[in-house]
């Protein structure tokens, strides 16, 4: 079906004073959209970071691209009819009859809809729908369960957005289906979906399709196209089909992975020895200076340490274990915090703030979602004398005196300045009072 056109009508002939104020009723309307969705340049530095926070969050990694996500959510897009819905390469088509799209519609099936730097590396899909007695293609493989697209382009391959990207959008989205679903998977890396099938056969029995690859026509009784985002690393019960929550994904985690254990202890995996720390290591910037001593001070102080660097080469499953064998995990902020989605019930996070004014952004990422995973957390903010900013800039420089003034030059100053440069060296006496702490809250 042709989508309607919307005629243009010749404009009618209208005195000077009359254009004159409808441009500045244009102009007070342009005011008032520009002070509710744009950040201004000269509020105040909380305010603008907040609307940082809200529009330009980045997750980095060495191996991935920028990213910036915001808030917002994307309904997955039901495409339902009583004749076939057909999805090839190119496009997904349905009839008009029994409730079809009456309308050619495109979209892009990633989470992080209104992001445009992610989705210019997703592909888009139009759904076009076809009157009854025109033919459709014919179907090569028919199913009997819903078929479900969506992609892992965007910035997948960081472990932060495979999981608040695509991950917990699919589970948000597909649980309700008990494995009676066929996922269909746009921009397809073979590594990331063998590292997470475990988790796909949580949701789905059957394999997952490489829907821009694949040369047959495949007709399903209904499809879902796009996951629903709910908000960073977490899913609200009150919007979520059967009102599951972020508990009931680390659930569905633990026996993808096999992680047996449920809750974390003073008294360490057995009950009878020493809680665990585990300290995410990282290769780049943000990493620990003084990682050996850490560990030294935080073994005094009662722990068993583990220290372990995740990269895209990592054995899920393995590392899924070690974490979830650990009561207290602490690192600087980064994708490999992540991981706290293993962690047991009560086990501590320590996230390590970088140096310059980064708690919203740290705020957002993690701190936020660790009440909700069931997941104590502190912080360790970084002072000046632990960053080595210090032995980069004069003691003068705008970086180590004013970082809300290099917040409002932008994403990339900010970036360059506290997280592409920063590595850490403890206090390690305040790293043992936080220990301490942590030891404390432990079950």
């Amino acid at each position: 079906m042709k989508p309607s056109l919307r005629s243009r009508q010749e404009p009618r002939r209208v005195s000077n004073g009359v254009i004159i104020g409808a441009m500045l009723l244009s102009l007070c309307v342009l005011s008032i959209v520009k002070a509710r969705y744009c950040a201004t340049p000269f509020g105040k530095a909380e305010d603008q970071l907040q609307e940082q926070m809200n529009a330009s969050i980045r997750m980095e990694t060495e191996e991935s691209p920028a990213r910036t996500p915001g808030e917002g959510e994307e309904e997955e897009e039901d495409v339902s009819s009583t004749a076939p819905a057909v999805a090839t390469p190119a496009a997904v088509a349905t009839t008009t009859s029994g409730g079809g799209k009456d309308r050619e519609w495109r979209t892009k099936p990633y989470a992080r809809y209104h992001d445009p730097v992610a989705m210019a590396h997703v592909r888009e899909y139009t759904l076009k729908p076809l009157p009854v007695g025109d033919a459709a293609p014919a179907c090569t493989k028919n199913h009997s369960v819903p078929g479900f697209l969506f992609s892992n382009g965007g910035f997948s391959g960081n472990l932060y957005h495979d999981y608040t990207d695509v991950l917990v959008p699919l589970f948000i989205s597909t649980h309700q289906f008990k494995g009676r679903v066929q996922f269909l998977l746009s921009g397809m890396k073979p590594w990331w979906v063998g590292k997470f099938t475990p988790f796909f056969r949580q949701l789905t029995r059957h394999d997952v399709i490489d829907v821009d690859n694949d040369q047959e026509v495949h007709c399903f009784p209904r499809i879902v196209v796009g996951a629903t985002f709910h908000k960073d690393m977490g899913v609200d019960p009150r919007r979520s089909p059967g009102h599951v929550s972020v508990v009931d994904f680390k659930r569905a985690l633990r026996r993808a992975f096999g992680l047996g254990r449920e809750a974390a202890s003073r008294g360490g995996a057995t009950g009878a020895g020493m809680p665990r720390l585990l300290i995410i290591s990282r290769r780049g910037s943000r990493r620990f200076l003084n990682e050996r001593e850490m560990a030294r001070a935080a073994a005094a102080a009662g722990f068993e340490v583990r220290m372990a660097e995740p990269d895209q080469h990592t054995d899920m499953a393995t590392f899924a274990r070690l974490v979830n064998s650990a009561d207290v995990m602490v690192g600087v902020h980064g994708a490999g915090l992540t991981n706290m989605v293993f962690l047991p019930r009560g086990a501590v996070l320590i996230q390590v703030v970088p140096f310059g004014g980064l708690e919203w952004l740290t705020g957002v990422t993690f701190k936020d979602p660790a009440a909700d995973m069931e997941v104590s957390y502190m912080d360790y903010n970084v002072r000046l004398e632990e960053s080595s900013l210090i032995d980069q800039y004069p003691r003068n420089h705008q970086v180590l005196t004013d970082p809300y003034a290099v917040h409002k030059q932008g994403w990339d100053a900010l970036k360059t300045a506290y997280l592409d440069k920063q590595n850490i060296r403890m206090d390690l006496d305040r790293f043992k009072a936080t220990l301490q702490e942590a030891m404390s809250r432990l079950p």
